[in-house]
């Protein structure tokens, strides 16, 4: 008769097995796996995989090593933005009587272990493998223990280190051993059907820009006006689309969109190719506006639900796209060639709805601005009921994707949906937000936005390293706060963001310079006006007052470009007057008890 511990030991191992053996084999195409992996390091030496266990609210991990040392240690944990320092650690290590051990650890004072009081990394096997290090374990969304990483639904900073053993105990040992490093990913992805797409009749458009010699500039738009093949004389749909990226470019390939140009059929647009501000462009491109795809670094491919498609193509569609790369070169590299583009999956058998992107949150504007040395500073763009009401039909839509995006201060974003004045559940939100891994997300249920209803896009951002006032704008140095959201079916409204209202900006600027004696003017421009403030705590707490509580001006556009008609200057900001509870953890008060399989120190699970 099996004791309870050796039944876990017999289904955990079922489960190594299991997921070595789904790894191992190659899934169907049309069948999107609930295994994800991911390489920790850029030789592979390191190799992660995982499955989520949503009724059991904890995630299965599984770790291959091919790192050649004799009785190595391996740790695996979560960090808050990527610091090994104050991380949660899994540590696998081997005793100098050749025992091997698996203990829960945090990285504490002068970056050295300290094996945690709650012992949280569950469900520990052991395998060597040709070689290959494999071990298997289970962790928590939530362990209820205090200093123990809480696993959420946005970005999660794994981070793993490596060293030689063995050792004669885990306390003490310094955390960053032989090498080390971090990954981001989304370990709590949504369980989604993959729609059997890839077939003979699915076809790929490669959209690409043509041997680019990249600026030895911080901030590159680089824009390739195209024209679609023949065979989009006919409407298709797309039905997945991702990023095509110039080996050896992949660092400075920032994000990337297709545009189309919103022509009659018969108009031909010159087929440009270079700065997307050059004064000299060729003004039919400033016609190439709605999106059709986008992607932002570290983003995977995305996937259309199996009910809607991204319309591309027809008798009433005009034959030209526009692809915009942004390049990001901080370190003023030369001598960088670039064909980069996104690759586009489509089909003329149609779906049932058309899909459109949407932009949510605040204006491309140099009229929002934020202060330097600020710890935390938040934004909102709102999406007012005056837009949704014209610009969203009586039925609504179904938001399904959301990309949430800011510059390289933003650590924080979310977006709420109000109905009148009652809040309801929020659209998306990513509280370990990286500007590096800006993925394209599918949202676990669709939302029903219906006329009338306020999305308001909010970005908490930290400025403790620069010394003068970030501004909004295009360059990577300036921030962003936008959402953009995927969503059937397709309507008109394609630009529903805000700014402060104008008025009340200037009169903002006038009161610092008769109050506050600073140099500024009616004469400069918003970004010179921020730039000639000398900021203090005080004057920063007195510009977030002015945003909470100043009226708007809205851009509620159209894909054309143009406003829905209206005066859409000082629009009132809407306000939540019914909030939902706060999310409450589902702790057990009486969580102390150690569980029966739990790892304790110095307890060898394999000899």
């Amino acid at each position: 008769m099996k004791t309870r511990r050796e039944g876990n030991r017999l289904g955990a191992w079922r489960f190594l097995l299991l997921l070595v053996a789904a790894v191992c084999a190659t899934p169907p195409q049309h069948e999107l796996s609930s295994i994800y992996d991911v390489a920790l390091d850029l030789n592979d030496t390191h190799h992660l995989y995982w499955r989520v266990d949503y009724p059991g609210e904890e995630v299965k991990f599984e770790v291959h090593s091919r790192a050649k040392a004799p009785q190595p240690w391996l740790a695996l944990g979560f960090s808050d933005r990527g610091d090994l320092m104050g991380a949660d650690l899994c540590v696998l290590w081997t005793d100098w009587h050749g025992h091997i051990h698996f203990q829960n650890a945090v990285v504490g004072g002068k970056g050295r272990l300290v094996v945690s009081e709650h012992q949280d990394c569950q469900d520990f096997r052991y395998k060597l493998q040709d070689d290959i290090i494999k071990f298997t374990f289970s962790r928590k969304f939530d362990t209820c223990h205090p200093g123990h990483y809480v696993i959420q639904g946005g970005t999660t900073h794994v981070v793993w280190a490596w060293g030689e053993g063995p050792l004669y105990r885990l306390t003490g040992v310094l955390a960053r051993g032989d090498s080390t490093g971090m990954v981001r990913v989304q370990l709590l992805k949504p369980s989604l059907v993959r729609p059997d797409h890839h077939k003979k009749d699915c076809q790929v458009l490669e959209i690409r820009s043509k041997k680019v010699e990249v600026p030895a500039e911080e901030t590159t738009y680089w824009c390739t006006v195209v024209k679609l093949p023949e065979a989009f004389q006919e409407k298709h749909h797309i039905l997945e689309f991702g990023p095509v990226i110039e080996k050896g470019n992949e660092n400075i390939v920032h994000h990337m969109e297709v545009f189309h140009c919103e022509y009659p059929p018969e108009v031909d647009v010159p087929r440009y190719q270079g700065p997307c501000h050059a004064a000299d462009r060729t003004p039919e491109v400033d016609a190439c506006k709605r999106v059709l795809a986008a992607w932002a670094m570290g983003a995977s491919a995305f996937i259309y639900p199996p009910e809607a498609g991204m319309p591309i193509g027809g008798p009433d569609f005009n034959p030209y796209v526009m692809l915009e790369v942004h390049y990001n070169n901080p370190s003023l590299l030369s001598g960088r060639v670039d064909s980069s583009g996104l690759a586009l999956h489509y089909k003329n058998h149609l779906r049932q709805h058309d899909a459109g992107i949407m932009e949510l949150g605040l204006e491309y504007t140099s009229k929002m601005a934020i202060p330097p040395h600020m710890t935390t500073f938040t934004l909102s763009g709102y999406c007012v009921p005056e837009c949704t009401a014209l610009g969203l039909p009586e039925e609504g839509i179904h938001i399904f994707g959301s990309q949430l995006h800011t510059h390289l201060t933003g650590i924080r974003a979310w977006t709420k949906h109000l109905r009148g004045e009652e809040e309801l559940p929020e659209l998306n939100r990513d509280n370990h937000y990286s500007t590096h891994f800006q993925e394209i997300r599918r949202l676990s249920q669709p939302v029903h936005v219906l006329p009338g209803d306020s999305l308001i896009m909010t970005c908490e951002y930290s400025t403790t390293s620069r010394d003068n006032v970030t501004v909004g704008g295009f360059a990577i140095s300036d921030e962003m706060c936008v959402n953009y959201v995927h969503y059937y079916p397709k309507v008109d409204l394609e630009v529903c963001k805000s700014s402060v209202d104008s008025a009340t900006l200037v009169s903002y600027f006038n009161f610092m310079n008769r109050w506050e004696l600073q140099q500024t003017s009616p004469e400069l421009g918003w970004r010179e006006n921020y730039q000639a403030i000398r900021w203090t705590p005080l004057r920063s707490g007195m510009m977030a007052d002015l945003y909470q509580n100043s009226p708007l001006s809205m851009q509620c556009n159209k894909s054309s470009g143009a406003r829905f008609p209206g005066y859409w200057e000082n629009i009132a900001i809407p306000h939540v007057r019914h909030p939902l509870p706060l999310p409450q953890r589902k702790c057990d008060q009486n969580k102390d008890v150690v569980r029966e399989n739990d790892s304790m120190e110095g307890d060898t699970l394999l000899k």
